[in-house]
C-alpha cells in the first residue's frame, strides 16, 4: 500500500445530525486520477471535506500518503480547489494576493522568498492569468475566479491535487485551461481526486470513476461504465455548503 495516496475505510459522516456517508470505501494510488460522480446530495463533496479535514467523521479511517489523516501534518503536498459558489465573495483582494495564499503551508507563515514568488507566477502562468496578477478578483469573471483558486492550489506544488466541481458554472475557453492545466500536472505525475458533475473535458484524464448514490459507493471503475449511475443535475447541495476563500486545510 505504499503507492496508497488517499485511503478511505469504511468512513461514516454527518452533517446536522443526518449521516450523509454510510461506509464509503476509496483508494486513489499515487498518478491516479479518480472522479468522483453522483447525484446531487449523494455525498461527493461530503467525502473530500471529510478526506482534508473540514467534515469530521463518525466511523471508519482516513489516512493520507499512508499516514492516519488525525496525525497528517505535510499539508504542504495537498492542493485543494473548493466549490466556487460565488465570483470572488467580495474579498478585496488582488489575484496574486489570493494564490499567495496558497504558499502559506510552505512559509509557515513567514517571509515570502524568491523562490516563494516565482512559485505564484509560475502558477499564475498555468492558468493562463499572469496579466492579471495586479487586478482585483472582484473584477474576473466566474470561470477566470476558478483558475485564480486553481493557481493557488498549485502554487504549493502539491502531490495531491483535490478539486471539488472545478468545472462548475465555467466557461468553455476556461473549462479547456483547466483540462490543460490538469493535464500537465498529470504529466509531472501529480494525483488528482476530482468531484465532477459529469466528465465533459476531462474525461480523457480519468483513470477512474466512483460514483456515489445516496453516500454509498455503488461504481468504482473505468468511467466509461460510470454514465448510467448517476443524474445530471445542478452540483451544488444545500447542505453542501463551502467558503470559496479559505481552503479549510490545517497548516
Amino acid at each position: 500500500m505504499g503507492d496508497c495516496v488517499v485511503a478511505l475505510s469504511r468512513v461514516t459522516a454527518e452533517l446536522g445530525g443526518r449521516r450523509v456517508l454510510h461506509g464509503i470505501d476509496l483508494t486513489v494510488r499515487r498518478g491516479e486520477v479518480v472522479a468522483l460522480l453522483g447525484a446531487n446530495g449523494s455525498g461527493k463533496s461530503t467525502t473530500v471535506r471529510a478526506v482534508i479535514g473540514q467534515v469530521p467523521v463518525t466511523g471508519g479511517e482516513i489516512a493520507l500518503f499512508g499516514t492516519p489523516r488525525r496525525t497528517f501534518r505535510d499539508w504542504a503536498r495537498v492542493g485543494y480547489v473548493p466549490q466556487r459558489t460565488t465570483a470572488a465573495g467580495g474579498v478585496p483582494a488582488t489575484v496574486t494576493e489570493v494564490v499567495s495564499a496558497g504558499r502559506l503551508s510552505r512559509t509557515r507563515f513567514g517571509p515570502f522568498r524568491k523562490a516563494d514568488r516565482e512559485a505564484v507566477h509560475h502558477a499564475l502562468e498555468l492558468v493562463g492569468l499572469a496579466d492579471r496578477a495586479k487586478d482585483s478578483v472582484n473584477a474576473l469573471s466566474g470561470g477566470q475566479y476558478q483558475r485564480v483558486l486553481i493557481a493557488r492550489a498549485l502554487a504549493a506544488r502539491p502531490e495531491l491535487l483535490i478539486m471539488d466541481e472545478p468545472m462548475a458554472g465555467v466557461d468553455l475557453a476556461s473549462q479547456q485551461v483547466l483540462a490543460d492545466t490538469l493535464r500537465e500536472q498529470v504529466a509531472g505525475g501529480a494525483t488528482v481526486l476530482l468531484v465532477l458533475h459529469e466528465l465533459g473535458p476531462l474525461e480523457p484524464l480519468i483513470d477512474r470513476a466512483v460514483v456515489l448514490r445516496d453516500g454509498r459507493v455503488v461504481h468504482d471503475g473505468p468511467p466509461e461504465g460510470a454514465g448510467s449511475d448517476h443524474d445530471h443535475v445542478h452540483p451544488h447541495a444545500p447542505h453542501e455548503p463551502s467558503d470559496p476563500i479559505r481552503t479549510g486545510l490545517p497548516l
